[in-house]
């Protein structure tokens, strides 16, 4: 009985350190990352092209895609990430004769992710706990101050044709938005649980905690006051929800697995405001859910070869944040407006040499912006339609492995539409179209990812 609560005091003091170092690596860091759903978690996993709903190739990917193939892993097993990653994001846009672009000044983010499984041998039960940054999106665009005249028609007299000009990066008084920054980061805490009802299918399910910060300059989502929008601070919201799994690995080598994680329901982000002056402006609350993800995978594995494909359906139409579109009454933007997103992840590890696996991943996912609404997302300019990834692993000894990952990003042109006005809406006129305008955003990423694991028990 004794030994039976020394093991539970363990366990506990074990999952506080992790949180505790989660929150502290996580908080502190920024993620402008691929879009607004991580394409995969932990060196391995990415280098799978985030394949892993059949497939469990390390532990960080299995926890994030389904819990349920957590049963493939025995022994006490922790698994630490770290990322360093960079996007080149450019706004583009055009009023009348004047157009231009302008380059995200943002530079390097981390992205690190930590796991730990302990399953025990001849047990029919294997646990996990992680802490991933699973969300992201970020961009910081310099004001262009090489603006002709402002609003009210006074020229700037230092304005110079022959500079380079962007319309949207001109300052508010002169009808751009100025400097435009976001950073949105989301931290989530996982307890994992899997059970393997038969030899080979398992049933996974995972409730999770989740804690998100979000920050926008200028912040749309407040009402407009007669200077523009006012400047937020950066704003934090709570959420929860679950994530449940099957996995089927048959004698053949083949490998079926299906996994739902619903939605993260959030609490308000509040945001603080300040106007243009320093004057106080009204505060406001935003919600802004994280969308459930249906994820299907097969996968392949053999003495020298692993394959493995998933698809996933991504719920943004009904999630809360992301579903609205258009302005309100008092000029204020209400929602993303962004469809459903669909994604194809396909990997392929070759076990030619001992100890030294060699991966490849490709990911394709659809693009969540309608073209009439591009204005909406330009604080969210991180849409990823084609990634590749290329990865190496090494196994030091039966405790050790250290997992590494490049990845390859691109946009695959520029999404694109009209600029919008609230003040030119009208029956005929929803988002307030202002016509001879646009308004795109394209981007390439690159990551380098490391990872080691180690196995207490072996």
């Amino acid at each position: 009985m004794l030994h039976d609560k020394n093991f539970i005091l363990t366990k506990l003091l074990i999952m506080r350190k992790l949180i505790t170092i989660a929150l502290v690596l996580f908080t502190t860091a920024s993620f402008a990352q691929a879009g607004h759903i991580m394409q995969g978690v932990g060196a391995e996993n990415m280098s799978m092209g985030g394949a892993a709903t059949a497939m469990p190739v390390g532990i960080s990917g299995a926890i994030q895609w389904n819990p349920a193939t957590l049963s493939a892993f025995k022994g006490k097993i922790l698994d630490f990430n770290i990322g360093a990653f960079s996007s080149s994001p450019e706004l583009s846009s055009s009023y009348g004769p004047m157009s231009g672009i302008t380059k995200d000044d943002r530079g390097i983010s981390p992205m690190p992710a930590l796991a730990f499984v302990y399953g025990k041998e001849g047990s029919k039960s294997t646990f996990g706990i992680s802490a991933f940054g699973i969300s992201g999106f970020g961009v910081t665009f310099p004001e262009n101050l090489n603006y002709p005249q402002d609003v009210f028609g006074n020229p700037n007299p230092n304005f110079n044709p022959s500079q380079p000009v962007n319309p949207i990066s001109f300052p508010q008084y002169a009808g751009g938005f100025g400097k435009i920054k976001s950073d949105y980061m989301l931290l989530q805490v996982s307890l994992s649980y899997s059970y393997e009802i038969l030899k080979g299918l398992s049933i996974g399910v995972q409730p999770n905690f989740d804690f998100a910060t979000l920050e926008l300059e200028p912040n749309p989502l407040s009402s407009p006051s007669m200077m523009g929008y006012p400047v937020s601070d950066k704003a934090s919201a709570f959420g929860f929800g679950a994530q449940f799994g099957i996995f089927y690995a048959s004698k053949g080598g083949v490998n079926l697995g299906v996994s739902y994680k619903t939605t993260q329901s959030f609490s308000a982000f509040d945001f603080k405001n300040t106007n243009l002056d320093g004057s106080a402006a009204p505060n406001v609350d935003f919600t802004m859910d994280y969308p459930s993800i249906l994820s299907l995978g097969v996968g392949y594995t053999a003495d020298v070869i692993d394959l493995t494909v998933d698809f996933r359906s991504v719920n943004y139409s009904c999630t809360e944040g992301f579903e609205a579109k258009g302005w309100t009454q008092t000029g204020s933007v209400q929602g993303f407006g962004w469809n459903d997103v669909y994604i194809l992840s396909a990997g392929m590890q070759l076990k030619v040499v001992e100890k030294l696996p060699i991966r490849l991943g490709y990911t394709y996912s659809s693009n969540p912006i309608n073209s009439d609404l591009a204005f909406f997302s330009i604080p969210a300019t991180a849409v990823i339609k084609n990634a590749v990834q290329v990865g190496l692993g090494y196994e030091i000894n039966d405790k050790i492995a250290v997992n590494g990952v490049y990845h390859y990003g691109t946009s695959n042109g520029k999404t694109e539409g009209p600029m919008l006005d609230p003040r030119m809406a009208s029956p005929s006129n929803p988002y307030g179209v202002v016509s001879g305008t646009s308004v795109g955003y394209k981007m390439n990423t690159n990551m380098i990812m490391l990872g080691f694991s180690y196995n207490f028990e072996k």
